[in-house]
């Protein structure tokens, strides 16, 4: 019985032993049948090495599509370790073309995976070391093709484009604002090997082309930027300040045509630099007190509110005013007397100021300054940008709404002030500033998405900004601008002085001087922007530092945007010892008895006694101490 039950047993297990080796083999043979190509698929995902091929990331280029960042093809080396026999040898090798250390790329060429990067000592590496590891043909030793970031103008408008990392990822300025954009997808070259590192003849290895990033292409005007970056240099080589920045932007569009920083770095090498330097682009992070400069807002903004007749209403300016107990100072020792509200403005009087903001009361005040952009950010398309500094209202009283009138106790950057005095001069129209003009296709470099200008409000009416057009060309005229004054063209503009607070108080010694100006004044084309910040320099003031500079700026990019000379424009107010420059007669058919003018030397050439030629011709205007002219004498009988 016991003997009958345990057959019984034995033969129920045998019989589930059948089944389930039969489902077995029928599941084997179903999927060899069935899922073939899938499994075979599996398979050579197992076996294949994947050594990638990078794309080339996309170029970034300026208003005229002038190369400002590209990539250029490389090589990297990358190792299958399973195929490397003798580490110990080819790491030795390795290390010398490499110029690296031995135990670490043994180290790299040893671990356990399928394929490694040799980085960063393996990555694009010259075309010098490519060609000796290809003759030596190392086994499990293998190049692929990489590409190198390249800024072919080194410092040159490096904080604003920025750098990208080890694996061209970008990390500051517009390679990481637009990152995603200028990626390029990478290829793949897939070689199947059996588990021992051999290559599987019997498969064909496999390659997937790598892509390509899209252009950006920028407002940047290359000839603008090129005279703005040499007149910076030129500042730092003479003044030594802590840092320096400019920005210029048309004003009609909000472009931005210009944007430097000071001290600058080579975005080819970033890491050989601070991060407080390639981290910080000063025109668009850098916040502080304008100073004067924003007196030209407050002032547009009585004008609009027609608080005065800048003409006809004045103001007594004994020296200063009393605001809450506080004594404000002008900064001409017993003030300037009495004045019209323009001279109140060419003078840059603080009391004058103070006396503007009482007329517009603290409603009006902040309104205006709020609707010209300040206290926010203007949403320009780089990374970075801060908001400034600007008081509630329901914590101003009256002394903060005086000091805000003549630019103190409040912090803005120079993109938001730019911002800000493009409306006033461009008719009234806020807008938003941008630094993208394209994204484009980098094959037919056809544009794909073109950024248009962005109007934000209307803050000031067109009379209101005609107005300030005038009042802005006689402060260069007649005020603290008068060193960036130029004959036959119309420049208008307003300096700043502004203290730096250090530990809760003003300092007595380091300033951020700025000269904030536009050109020409009756139909601005540019807003040009230079501060510097604690230059070295025994006259710390705004107008005679900065507005040379920014003159400078202005004789090589007037006549490269075309403007042509004015017929008319206000006349320099003259303070002695300051003379009138001279503008050269017409000598031309004369005898060279009656040549003569006085400030002027005369160098004849030639034989004769009439004047066949001069140089320079006559209206050229040569400087106050006068120059040289030139007389090329002959016979005035005709040959």
């Amino acid at each position: 019985m016991i003997r009958g039950k345990v057959k019984t047993r034995i033969s129920i297990i045998f019989l589930c032993a059948v089944v389930i080796f039969g489902c077995i083999l029928g599941k084997l043979g179903y999927e060899q049948i069935f899922h073939h190509t899938d499994i075979m698929e599996k398979a050579l995902d197992l076996w294949e090495r994947d050594f990638t091929v990078a794309g080339l990331r996309g170029s970034i280029l300026d208003k005229q599509g002038k190369v400002l960042a590209h990539d250029i093809p490389s090589t990297s080396v990358m190792v299958v370790p399973a195929q490397i026999k003798h580490p110990d040898e080819t790491a030795k090798q390795l290390a010398q073309v490499l110029n690296a250390d031995e135990k670490t790329i043994k180290t790299k060429i040893t671990k356990h995976v399928s394929t490694q990067k040799i980085q960063p000592e393996g990555r694009l590496i010259s075309d010098e070391k490519a060609r000796k590891l290809e003759a030596m043909d190392l086994e499990g030793v293998y190049l692929v093709q990489d590409s190198l970031r390249n800024y072919p103008n080194n410092n040159y408008l490096a904080q604003v484009l920025g750098f990208t990392g080890i694996d061209n990822q970008g990390l500051a300025g517009l390679e990481l604002q637009y990152n995603d954009i200028l990626s390029a997808k990478s290829g793949g070259l897939n070689i199947p090997f059996d588990a021992k590192g051999h290559k599987v003849e019997l498969y064909q290895e496999t390659y997937e082309a790598p892509g390509r990033g899209m252009d950006v292409q920028l407002t940047i005007d290359a000839k603008i930027q090129d005279i703005v970056e040499r007149e910076m240099n030129n500042l730092m080589k003479r003044y030594h300040p802590k840092s320096a920045l400019a920005l210029a932007m048309n004003p009609q569009t909000g472009e931005v045509l210009a944007m430097v920083s000071k001290p600058d770095f080579d975005p080819n090498h970033y890491k050989d630099y601070s991060s407080d330097v390639y981290n910080r682009n000063l025109p668009i992070w850098k916040s502080y007190e304008p100073g004067s400069t924003f007196k030209s807002v407050i002032f547009a903004s009585g004008l609009e509110l027609k608080l005065y007749d800048m003409f006809k209403d004045t103001y007594d300016d004994k020296g200063y005013e009393m605001v809450g107990g506080a004594r404000i100072k002008s900064w001409k020792a017993g003030g300037h007397g009495h004045q019209t509200f323009l001279q109140v403005l060419e003078n840059s009087s603080n009391p004058g100021f103070v006396e503007i903001s009482r007329r517009m009361g603290l409603d009006r005040e902040y309104e205006y300054v709020t609707k010209f952009g300040f206290g926010q950010k203007t949403g320009i398309d780089l990374p970075g940008e801060s908001k400034g500094i600007m008081f509630k209202k329901e914590v101003m009283g009256e002394l903060e709404q005086a000091t805000v009138a003549f630019g103190q106790g409040l912090s803005v950057t120079p993109i938001q002030l730019v911002t800000a005095f493009s409306a006033v001069v461009n008719g009234g129209t806020l807008y938003t500033p941008y630094i993208t003009k394209s994204i484009n296709d980098p094959i037919t470099h056809d544009p794909i998405l073109e950024f248009k200008p962005t109007k934000k409000r209307q803050v000031i009416s067109e009379e209101t900004s005609k107005l300030m057009r005038y009042a802005l060309e006689s402060v260069v005229a007649n005020g603290g601008g008068k060193p960036a004054y130029m004959e036959g063209y119309k420049i208008g503009g307003k300096t700043g002085t502004a203290q730096i607070a250090e530990n809760g108080v003003y300092s007595t010694s380091n300033y951020i001087l700025s000269f904030l100006s536009a050109a020409p004044i009756d139909d601005p084309q540019i807003v040009l922007y230079i501060a510097a910040d604690s230059p070295q320099n025994d006259i710390l003031y705004g107008g005679t530092v900065i507005a040379p500079i920014a003159k400078s700026c202005y004789e090589d990019i007037l006549p490269y945007l075309k403007v042509e000379k004015a017929e008319k424009q206000i006349p320099k107010k003259l303070i002695w010892p300051e003379t009138e420059n001279i503008k050269v007669k017409n000598f031309v058919g004369k005898k060279k008895k009656d040549v003569q003018q006085e400030g002027v030397t005369f160098t004849f050439l030639g034989e004769g006694d009439t004047v066949l030629e001069q140089m320079p011709v006559d209206g050229t205007t040569l400087p106050a101490e006068g120059g040289e002219v030139w007389i090329y004498l002959g016979d005035d009988k005709v040959k």
